[in-house]
């Protein structure tokens, strides 16, 4: 009996899907649905995945829309109840499916599980054991850079998963849709599944770290670069802008503003690169959604009063 949906978003990863789609086919837990949503890619990705890999589902999209409405199309047209977001330039241990919606079965209690992704060419070196938040606006991985050596093998519980190697309670992922849409598609991509995050800790969702369920991942294979710079420099305002409940926003709006100002200076001494003026681009750009996004986020506060007032907000800080 199937229980699981595995949805990997591709654009242009005819190089990458074999490995990503292999280290699936040799999962030991096989009660899975693989589901590729490809987001108009130009290469023949999908004649690679209907040739090689016919048990594989394509939901093919006409035109980009970005991974945020990609993975969203897909959440609409698959059903099981348990929901795994895998990027299309990584690859899975065997055990790695077992273990991850292991979690989730033996703790009722968290909604999300988040993997231990490893770089692909180093790996011995992490590149994230979960995700945390800061006040401020940056998010960030758990030991990103540091060498392996079993520091963070515990089963904890942290701030959220990256959507590139994650698994999600369906019911969770309804209880955060809104106008029918779990992940914000304004934000298009990067930054997204931060987005989620924040609002899952905000309705009171709770997120494990699975440390045996290993993922490698090349990094920044199917995006990285200008696109990344652009879209975080964006998104990282709007998405706290959006979400951060009222008490710790009026606390912590000037450390905010200290942190876009040091990106800001940061990329203006390296305007020659392209990675640089991207970033400016994406704070600008970010500035002109304020007024969209300050709308949405009274919306939510009406949605979310009742839970906010419920809460002691020294202890929501701990979570961040």
């Amino acid at each position: 009996m199937t229980m699981i949906d595995v949805i990997i978003p591709n654009y242009n990863g005819r190089e990458l899907l074999p490995t990503c789609l292999d280290s699936l086919r040799a999962q030991t837990r096989r009660d899975f649905q693989v589901t590729v949503v490809d987001d108009a890619s130009t290469d023949d990705s999908v004649a690679l995945i209907r040739s090689r890999y016919p048990e594989v589902q394509v939901v093919q999209l006409p035109q980009n829309r970005g991974f945020a409405a990609a993975v969203n199309v897909a959440l609409a047209q698959t059903y099981q109840p348990f929901v795994v977001l895998l990027n299309n330039d990584t690859e899975a241990d065997p055990q790695w499916l077992a273990a991850l919606i292991g979690a989730l079965e033996r703790w009722p209690q968290f909604a999300f599980a988040a993997s231990k992704l490893r770089l692909f060419d180093r790996r011995h070196v992490l590149h994230s054991a979960g995700d945390f938040y800061r006040l401020n606006g940056e998010p960030g991985n758990r030991g990103v850079w540091e060498v392996d050596r079993g520091q963070y093998d515990a089963f904890v519980e942290v701030f959220g998963p990256c959507a590139g190697a994650a698994a999600y309670r369906r019911s969770a992922l309804e209880l955060l849709a809104t106008a029918g849409y779990v992940f914000d598609e304004e934000l298009v991509m990067y930054c997204e599944d931060v987005d989620l995050n924040l609002r899952a800790r905000r309705r009171g969702l709770r997120t494990i770290f699975v440390p045996t369920a290993v993922v490698y991942h090349r990094l920044s294979a199917s995006g990285g670069g200008v696109l990344a710079s652009y879209y975080c420099g964006r998104n990282m305002p709007l998405v706290w802008v959006k979400n951060m409940p009222a008490p710790l926003a009026r606390r912590y709006w000037p450390a905010l503003l200290l942190s876009q100002l040091r990106f800001a200076l940061h990329s203006l001494r390296h305007i020659r690169e392209p990675a640089a003026r991207a970033r400016l681009r994406g704070q600008f750009d970010g500035l002109r959604a304020l007024p969209r996004f300050l709308a949405r986020r009274a919306a939510q506060v009406h949605e979310t009063a009742a839970f906010i007032a419920a809460v002691n907000c020294s202890s929501y800080a701990r979570f961040l």
